[in-house]
């Protein structure tokens, strides 16, 4: 990387970081996720009546617990969509070379063996 780039990416991260140490000290907001917001918003539609349907099968035993579940989650499903995105790209570029070249796809696998 260049000393310019680096520069840059270095002043992007401390701008980020001293906007959250200063959110996270001057304010006192909760921060609550889509389902609190969602079950606040049917209890007040429905005037406290609703009853679920299904209960959860199991529930983690903290929040931090869920958080990291979820980050997990998140982190396989970019994994594996990352791996085709880039498998197919690789696929096509491994093509277009071969067009290229003027050798066509099956020559271009018996010659790779």
């Amino acid at each position: 990387m260049s000393k310019k780039l680096e520069i840059i990416v270095l002043a992007i991260v401390l701008i980020f970081a001293i906007q959250f140490i200063y959110m996270s000290s001057t304010t006192d907001a909760e921060y609550m996720g889509a389902d609190g917001q969602a079950e606040d918003a049917i209890k007040e539609a429905t005037g406290g009546t609703y009853e679920p349907v299904a209960e959860p099968l199991w529930e983690p035993p903290s929040s931090e617990i869920e958080s990291l579940l979820f980050g997990l989650q998140a982190a396989i499903g970019a994994g594996v969509l990352g791996y085709f995105l880039g498998y197919y790209r690789a696929k096509k570029r491994y093509e277009n070379d071969l067009a290229r070249k003027g050798i066509n796809k099956s020559e271009g696998d018996s010659q790779s063996l």
